[in-house]
């Protein structure tokens, strides 16, 4: 096992992974950065810890689009919960950039 650090919303997190996969986690901390980074700016008004579970809802329903004809257990229902729920957040983001952009 290797010891590596990632930083992530300006923190740094330890993390022990396996020879060879440095790189391919250090460009997973950088995706996850930026897709908070995003939510952080589009909802300026909602705290870090909603902001994350947002970010990682659709994190998780992009892995699970990509994914769709290989989850183990998984079915088209769930896919489309998590679907209709990415649609929700795309609207909630939309109206408070639009709120915000009147400001």
């Amino acid at each position: 096992m290797k010891s590596i650090k990632v930083t992530i919303l300006g923190k740094q997190y330890p993390l022990k992974i396996n020879e060879g996969d440095e790189e391919l986690m250090y460009r997973i901390a950088d995706y996850v950065d930026r897709r908070f980074h995003d939510f952080r700016k589009a909802l300026i008004n909602q705290s870090e810890p909603t902001i994350m579970v947002l970010a990682c809802l659709s994190i998780a329903e992009e892995l699970f689009m990509a994914n769709e004809g290989e989850r183990p257990g998984g079915s088209s229902e769930q896919l489309n919960a998590f679907t209709d729920i990415n649609d929700s957040l795309r609207k909630i983001l939309d109206e408070i950039e639009q709120e915000n952009s009147d400001i």
